[in-house]
């Protein structure tokens, strides 16, 4: 006869029951996580420079579910086989010096190799603009977003913000280069040809996003950030603010046309008439 004093047949099966629900509960994560990816996953890619961010996230996902599932459905086992055993409490063990250095020394190694991979990615996709790209000036602002383009002389004129007036809403100045240049409330560009945006804003902190391109940049006052990208799909594609800017942050929204040369050119000659 066992010496050692045995556990109630309720805490067994309430044992029993929490292991179950553990698994129905983790059954019920992964299938709805597999509903969602299908139906609800990221909107088409149409950046062809940002293609790499699609398979990082990918492989975060993946990373991420193995650990969640394995560590729960684990929790799952342990209450399910030591809920019956019909011992009494279970022993205690200080420290395990090899336990302790593999699950430090794993999510390290996984840690770096995310770090390596996520910076190699962020150094290609914010790196410099390639020569041939088009430069489009973005102007933020509570709440919309104003895009600035070089005329014929291909050459941005300068912006002052004592200029701003009715008529000129980022202070372009009309006298030299920027006598040609044309101002909108749309983004145009050319599908497969290289932009390059320089952001910044009259107030307060903005963020350009444009979920398609899988492109996020903060637009800061007093400075110009710099991002670019090549668009692959022709089509009408929604600019929004993901940074909260004020009571209006709502209506922050603009288009984004991409189209073919031929478009962009007779939409530019509209927009000098």
């Amino acid at each position: 006869m066992s010496s050692h004093p045995t556990q109630p047949q309720s805490e067994k099966r309430l044992g029993r029951a929490t292991a179950l629900l553990i698994w129905l509960i983790l059954a019920l994560a992964v299938a709805s996580s597999a509903y969602a990816l299908r139906h609800w996953c990221s909107p088409p890619l149409i950046n062809s420079e940002a293609a790499g961010i699609d398979r990082l996230f990918s492989v975060l996902w993946i990373l991420l579910a193995a650990v969640f599932v394995g560590v729960q459905a684990l929790l799952g086992y342990f209450v399910f086989r030591y809920a019956d055993r019909g011992e009494g409490r279970a022993s205690y063990e200080h420290e395990n010096l090899r336990l302790e250095i593999a699950w430090t020394a794993l999510p390290a190694v996984l840690l770096v190799v995310l770090t390596v991979l996520g910076g190699g990615l962020w150094l290609r996709v914010q790196g410099a603009a390639p020569p041939e790209a088009a430069t489009v000036q973005v102007v933020a602002q509570q709440f919309g977003w104003t895009f600035h383009y070089p005329g014929p002389d291909d050459r941005l004129g300068p912006i002052r913000p004592m200029d701003v007036a009715v008529g000129n809403p980022i202070g372009l100045d009309r006298e030299g280069p920027g006598a040609d240049d044309v101002v909108a409330g749309e983004l145009h560009v050319v599908v497969g040809q290289p932009v390059r945006l320089l952001l910044t804003s009259r107030d307060v902190i903005h963020s350009f996003y444009v979920p398609e391109l899988r492109l996020k940049q903060d637009a800061v006052p007093g400075r110009v950030t710099e991002v670019w990208f090549t668009p692959t799909q022709p089509g009408v594609y929604e600019i929004a603010c993901a940074e909260l800017c004020g009571a209006g942050h709502y209506l922050m929204a603009a288009r984004m046309v991409v189209e073919t040369e031929a478009e962009y050119q007779a939409w530019l000659a509209s927009q000098n008439r």
